[in-house]
């Protein structure tokens, strides 16, 4: 009697545990979903199974039926910001999803520099932290969720995670820079902000792409494309995007951030061909063509020696992959080096370039932080050349992106004569015109002019908002230094 009624429970929690539906972990409690979208939930039921999803903010009732290997998807509309709301999903056992909030998702991915969390790491610590930490509770709206670092050879259904409200604890160990750019999106926007953070340290671009957008990048060099650059799982071709990207590009969102690119130093002449196929992917992969797509110009360090030009080889090739990449946008982040720390501590400054860039392109907010200004035209006059700029006006009483000429003298330029010899060089900003004239003693007769290409300088030019001017040079010398 006993053994049958053991039987008989057996039998009926296994069944329950069948019939309940299960959902991947990126659709949970204190999910941020999509404002006014077609937003999709997903999951897993028992084969031909019906399945429901009945939001509470309209409690209009979506069905669809699962396929035979259990698989089900619906597309469900959200309103505008607000929450908090909940969803019941069933299959003919309830389910229910508590605390969900409507507002912008953002997806913020990259290797160690976005993975830095807001209290640091180990020895390293992020400017500002702890303000932060202690402000967590103020902004409520902004939700988490973070993939954990998980390489695999196929592309994989689900991840580990859970979304997070902002407490001290969550907002601690979130991505410093993601958590940044969703802080300022919410003090414009007053509306919740979720935030989806795969990112590995160390690890070159080639992992968050497939094999095939790879071999299909025409102009690379493919070998070095697959072969991995340390020997670790993560580091393999697709391996991040088969375990950390196809596990949540189901899930609805706005735009990307990304901050990647210091282990691609070794193929930086493919760097930006490499980008522009992974925005392309990523883009098909949510089925959002014009996706926007902001990034983060790596920071100044001196790597294999600050004099050598392995760093600004990639900087030039990620501002080349910007005009192929339509609805994107890159952060300037000259003035953001640091000697010692290959991940520099302060965040905040790029935490906010970034959102300048998605609220006035993605947001269509007017005031805030202009781009960074960009060399324009040079042209070489006798023993100088003269330097205008992008995004500089000329003087104005509103001269938004205005040169800063109280900042004393302006260092990080050097040029060079036919003998491609680099020396120091003076500059003088023209005040009330956009024009800077640069000369060398050393160089009688010019013909290369390059600004802040090393991998470590002083260089301080910038607006009067506080951008710092973009690297640049005149010559291809790659071979220089």
């Amino acid at each position: 009697m006993r053994r049958t009624i053991w039987l008989v429970l057996y039998l009926f929690i296994t069944l329950s545990t069948w019939g309940k539906v299960k959902l991947p972990s990126i659709i949970g409690d204190n999910m941020v979903l999509q404002r006014s979208s077609c937003v999709n939930i997903w999951g897993w039921a028992d084969p031909s199974q019906k399945v429901t999803v009945e939001p509470s903010w309209n409690h209009q009732v979506y069905a669809t039926q699962a396929s035979g290997d259990g698989k089900w998807l619906l597309q469900i509309q959200t309103p505008e910001a607000g929450g908090p709301y909940h969803i019941q999903i069933s299959d003919g056992e309830i389910l229910v999803l508590n605390d969900i909030l409507i507002g912008e998702v953002w997806i913020c991915s990259g290797q160690s520099n976005m993975e830095m969390p807001v209290h640091g790491f180990y020895g390293q610590p992020v400017a500002g932290s702890l303000d932060e930490i202690f402000e967590a509770k103020r902004y409520s709206g902004i939700r988490m969720f973070t993939v954990p670092p998980t390489p695999a050879k196929y592309p994989q259904e689900n991840c580990r995670g859970s979304w997070l409200q902002s407490t001290p604890e969550s907002v601690r160990d979130f991505s410093a820079v993601g958590y940044f750019f969703g802080k300022n999106l919410s003090r414009i926007l007053n509306i919740p902000i979720g935030l989806i953070t795969p990112n590995c340290g160390g690890i070159a671009i080639e992992p968050w792409m497939t094999v095939e957008a790879i071999k299909e990048t025409v102009g690379i060099n493919q070998e070095l494309a697959f072969t991995p650059q340390v020997k670790t799982e993560a580091a393999n071709a697709s391996y991040l995007f088969n375990g950390m990207i196809a596990p949540i590009c189901n899930y609805t969102s706005r735009g990307f951030i990304w901050y990647q690119g210091e282990s691609n130093q070794h193929n930086y002449f493919d760097y930006d061909k490499l980008m522009t196929s992974m925005v392309k992917l990523w883009r098909k992969e949510w089925k959002n063509e014009g996706m926007p797509f902001y990034y983060v110009q790596l920071v100044p360090f001196p790597y294999d020696g600050a004099e050598k030009i392995a760093l600004p080889l990639v900087i030039e090739a990620q501002y080349k992959a910007l005009q192929n990449i339509p609805n994107a946008g890159i952060a300037a982040t000259t003035d953001l080096g640091h000697s010692t720390c290959i991940h520099p501590p302060r965040k905040k400054e790029i935490g906010q370039r970034l959102a300048a860039l998605a609220l006035r392109q993605t947001y269509h907010i007017d005031g805030l932080l202009p781009d960074a200004p960009m060399v324009d035209n040079i042209i070489f006059e006798g023993n100088k050349a003269m330097l205008t700029f992008k995004g500089v006006p000329d003087y104005s009483p509103a001269a938004v992106g205005s040169l800063n000429f109280y900042g004393g003298e302006l260092k990080g330029f050097e040029m060079a004569g036919k003998d491609r010899k680099f020396y120091p060089a003076k500059a003088l900003l023209i005040q009330g015109q956009n024009k800077m004239e640069i000369t060398s003693e050393k160089v009688p007769h010019p013909v290369a002019v390059r600004y802040a290409f090393k991998n470590y300088h002083d260089a301080n030019v910038m607006t009067t908002e506080g951008q710092p001017l973009v690297p640049f040079r005149t010559d291809q010398w790659d071979d220089v230094y």
